[in-house]
């Protein structure tokens, strides 16, 4: 049953906030992690190879457990189960503020995951349910918090590596990060139930709601799970190797001047991509719920496409480089809002937390096909097929969204109300 009984209309916003808020706790988990990596090589003489392979833990933890921690939210609601991944997340920092071996290091990175997770998968999966009529935009706000969030915190944690040690940077931030996301907690809510056809007009939804039994029966699901892992491999490989390719394109260090600021090529372009990565999400989500989901999809993973061969051809000019990795990562993180909202519409709404959570498996899937992006650079001698296979999986996907997914989910939506 609903929690929420006689609630003013404005406090489904305040939920949404509060997601937003979650979000952007545990957002230094994964977008901090890199300031990390080479003070830990430096203390214990580890591999950067070794060290990362806490981060490859931390991303497969993170998402192939969302469906688990999904069914939870839709059995017992949210708060609980952010609770919980609030703590696990403060836990994971903490036990890496004193991990003294590769093992415990791994072990932290499991727990922050789970942690990480639970939160994640919690704060999409209520948007989806406290805004039927604006799932794009709510999961797309609710994303950036976690696309963003860092960028408030990244300079102090920075600052507190350097002057204290990125040990104390682990405690402190970890504590803090982990008391405010339990905090949040408990001020959720269950979202209630919404009449079916609470719905913006340009935006298809089922007429009824899909267990996640059934959901793996779809093939409808299965189409939209292959995009996402088309996108977000394609966008990985042309962004995680960012650093790689501006010092093979001897721009890594070159000063460039753009609205009154004066930084290195590749500081200059993660700042940007940080920001645009987070503004994306609720942009094109807001887009989709005016348009539909199908042309925002064919329109953003075309501009991927695109905007990844450009940067080969055009990113060994420094203005350039940061320009065009702007226009990638711009194209790149609106998968987080756009999955999510056409997976609750396609599937309804009560096992909303569930199915997206199933779908998000896809990031974790992709995450282990970016190792090979290196690889294929060093066995071609540069990264020109790198650049041509990332730009080609945004296009296929961009040609499925239209082609396929669009005359499947009509389909799909033509179902009867009751289950066969």
């Amino acid at each position: 049953m609903s929690e929420t009984v006689n609630r003013p209309a404005s406090f489904r916003w305040i939920q949404l906030i509060l997601g937003i808020v979650a979000m952007a706790m545990i957002a230094n988990l994964q977008y901090g992690w890199t300031l990390f990596v080479d003070p830990i090589a430096a203390k214990h003489g580890w591999s950067r190879a070794a060290i990362q392979v806490a981060f490859t833990i931390f991303v497969l933890t993170e998402t192939w457990l969302v469906p688990i921690e999904g069914w939870f939210v839709d059995k017992f609601g949210p708060r609980p189960v952010v609770m919980v991944g609030g703590l696990l997340c403060g836990l994971g920092w903490y036990i890496n503020s004193f991990a003294d071996s590769l093992a415990m290091l791994y072990f932290a990175a499991v727990v922050s995951g789970i942690g990480a997770g639970a939160v994640y998968g919690t704060c999409v999966g209520n948007a989806l349910k406290w805004f039927p009529d604006r799932r794009g935009l709510a999961a797309g706000l609710t994303a950036a918090g976690f696309g963003a969030g860092s960028a408030v915190t990244i300079i102090p944690i920075s600052a507190m590596i350097a002057t204290r040690g990125y040990q104390d940077a682990f405690l402190y931030f970890g504590i803090g990060q982990g008391v405010i996301v339990v905090l949040v907690s408990l001020f959720l809510f269950r979202a209630p139930e919404h009449k079916k056809g609470d719905a913006v007009a340009n935006v298809q939804q089922t007429k009824r709601d899909y267990k996640p039994s059934e959901v793996l029966r779809e093939p409808v699901f299965w189409i939209m799970y292959a995009m996402f892992v088309m996108v977000a491999a394609g966008g990985l490989m042309a962004t995680a190797q960012l650093g790689s390719i501006a010092r093979d394109f001897k721009v890594f260090d070159v000063q460039v001047s753009m609205m009154g600021l004066t930084l290195p090529a590749l500081t200059f372009a993660l700042a940007i991509d940080r920001v645009l990565n987070g503004l994306t999400r609720p942009f094109f989500g807001w887009v989709s719920d005016q348009i539909g989901r199908e042309p925002t999809m064919f329109i953003a993973f075309a501009i991927e496409a695109v905007g990844i061969l450009a940067l080969f051809h055009y990113g060994h000019n420094p203005f350039a480089f940061v320009i065009l990795t702007g226009i990638v990562f711009f194209a790149w993180g609106e998968i987080y809002s756009l999955f999510p909202s056409t997976c609750a519409d396609t599937f309804g709404s009560k096992y909303a937390a569930s199915n997206a959570g199933l779908l998000y498996t896809a990031k974790g899937t992709a995450s282990l096909l970016v190792p090979l992006s290196a690889v294929l650079a060093s066995a071609t001698g540069g990264w020109y097929a790198v650049f041509v296979v990332a730009s080609a999986l945004n296009a296929t996907a961009a040609l499925m969204a239209w082609f396929v997914l669009k005359p499947m989910r009509a389909k799909h939506m033509a179902k009867p109300a009751v289950a066969e």
